[in-house]
């Protein structure tokens, strides 16, 4: 079979040996005459793995101790207001920065719960670009600052982190483990799994544990870190085959090494801007100094150069290149495992466009 070369936002690549892997064990996992979808979230061999994904997020991540890490269902879409739900009550204030379409996702959930301070907003720039950190206005008081690290439609991404009193929460869905952080600058931090850690169906979710404990109203049982803090994310049955493919993913990124994948993340990315810096043709949707080495987006000189060229794309095996629906243009999403073979077929398939058009 033929490898696709899969461009799309998420559901996104996942390393082949990762794959392979699960596949050779998909109907019997270690001898147990089972699969591990099968096998109860309280048995050994479903233990087994809950542990080593928990320990090797701590391990890759760096994360201190006062943190616990959660595996938790729903993705980031449910954190939006899980988030504001927990740590913003009545008549409290929460700061947040818009810079594009899920920055105000999370911003329209958390206006459900107590009052919302946009304290800066980038939202509707062109080209899409990040607030300068010396122009925020933070609240005084506020109960904590949330940022999107990096916007998946737009390709704009932060490249230094905002500092204030509050806690600063940060949505990383599509780049978190692909560049070094450090976790002590946040009081928490949450990513769908889809894009860099494994298939869908699971949020990571790393939270200070005094942020954890904090009730600013009843919620339902569910909905409380605490509950899920104190079961070690086994309060209900947890997305165990989504767990069990990020524990395996958590494994390629070890044996890859976390700076040989960071460094080719900045390479894979550096390819694509080079050829556009370098172009007429092409025209970068992003502020050269916060563009996302996740998500890089372009146009052409018109809607139908860009039809033509997602037509070649598709017959050369290179799959979910058009931009966001609600944007348009082009969009190259080259995640942890989307392999540097893909990305110089790419940069190759631009130039020879450009060529012909």
């Amino acid at each position: 079979m033929t490898r696709s070369y899969n461009f799309y936002a998420g559901p996104a690549t996942l390393p082949l040996e990762v794959l392979e892997e699960a596949q050779a064990n998909f109907c019997d996992y270690q001898n147990s005459g089972m699969s591990i979808m099968e096998s109860s979230h309280r048995g050994k061999e479903y233990d087994a793995i809950h542990a080593e994904a928990i320990a090797n997020y701590k391990e890759l991540m760096n994360i201190p101790e006062g943190y616990s890490v959660l595996l938790l269902q729903g993705g980031a879409s449910t954190q939006f207001a899980v988030i504001p739900m927990n740590l913003l009550g009545d008549g409290q204030t929460a700061d947040y920065i818009n810079t594009g379409a899920w920055a105000g996702k999370a911003i329209k959930e958390a206006k459900l719960f107590g009052n919302v301070n946009v304290v800066a907003d980038t939202s509707n720039c062109v080209p899409a670009t990040i607030p300068a950190i010396n122009s925020i206005d933070y609240t005084d008081g506020a109960e904590y600052l949330h940022i999107t690290s990096n916007e998946t439609i737009s390709g704009a991404q932060w490249k230094e982190f905002p500092k204030c009193d509050a806690p600063l929460i940060a949505d990383m869905s599509s780049d978190i483990l692909s560049r070094e952080i450090n976790v002590a600058d946040f009081g928490m931090i949450y990513a769908g799994a889809q894009k860099n850690l494994g298939p869908s169906g699971c949020a990571l979710v790393i939270i200070r544990d005094d942020l954890a404990e904090k009730v600013v109203r009843t919620n339902p049982t569910i909905f409380q870190y605490k509950t899920h803090v104190s079961k070690n994310s086994l309060y209900n049955t947890p997305a165990s085959f989504t767990i069990y493919m990020m524990c395996l993913v958590t494994r390629w990124i070890k044996k890859t090494g976390k700076t040989n994948l960071f460094e080719q993340n900045v390479r894979k990315a550096k390819k694509i801007y080079d050829l556009i810096d370098s172009s007429d043709f092409y025209t970068g949707c992003a502020d050269k100094a916060y563009r996302s080495d996740m998500n890089v987006t372009f146009t052409m000189p018109t809607k139908e150069l860009e039809a033509m060229f997602l037509e070649e794309s598709v017959k050369n095996n290179m799959w979910g290149l058009k931009g966001h629906r609600d944007v348009g243009g082009l969009r190259a999403s080259i995640y942890n495992a989307f392999p540097e073979e893909g990305v110089d077929k790419l940069v190759e398939l631009m130039k020879n466009f450009e060529q012909k058009s």
